[in-house]
């Protein structure tokens, strides 16, 4: 049986890679919202949009919402529609 030294630098790289590696897996994974109805807020930061990329989609008919009161509400169903058909 072979004896192998690890070092202070084996061990530097191996933390490098696995937190990298679980930085990548973790981004992937977005858990669902529990509420199937978001603000436009919520699917501003969910999407990393602007104002005014949201009210584009919202207007060209790529993105339907429902307005009620002041406030334009989005089904998530839509919202994952719409991702999957630009991939």
């Amino acid at each position: 049986m072979a004896i192998e030294v690890v070092t202070k630098e084996d061990l530097e790289e191996f933390r490098t890679r696995l937190l990298g590696d679980l930085g990548k897996l973790l981004s992937e994974f977005q858990p669902k919202p529990v509420r199937p109805w978001l603000k436009g807020t919520e699917v501003r930061k969910l999407l990393q949009i602007s104002d005014g990329t949201l009210q584009t989609l919202r207007i060209s008919g790529q993105l339907r919402s429902s307005k009620v009161g002041g406030s334009h509400y989005y089904r998530y169903e839509d919202i994952e529609r719409m991702m999957n058909k630009t991939k």
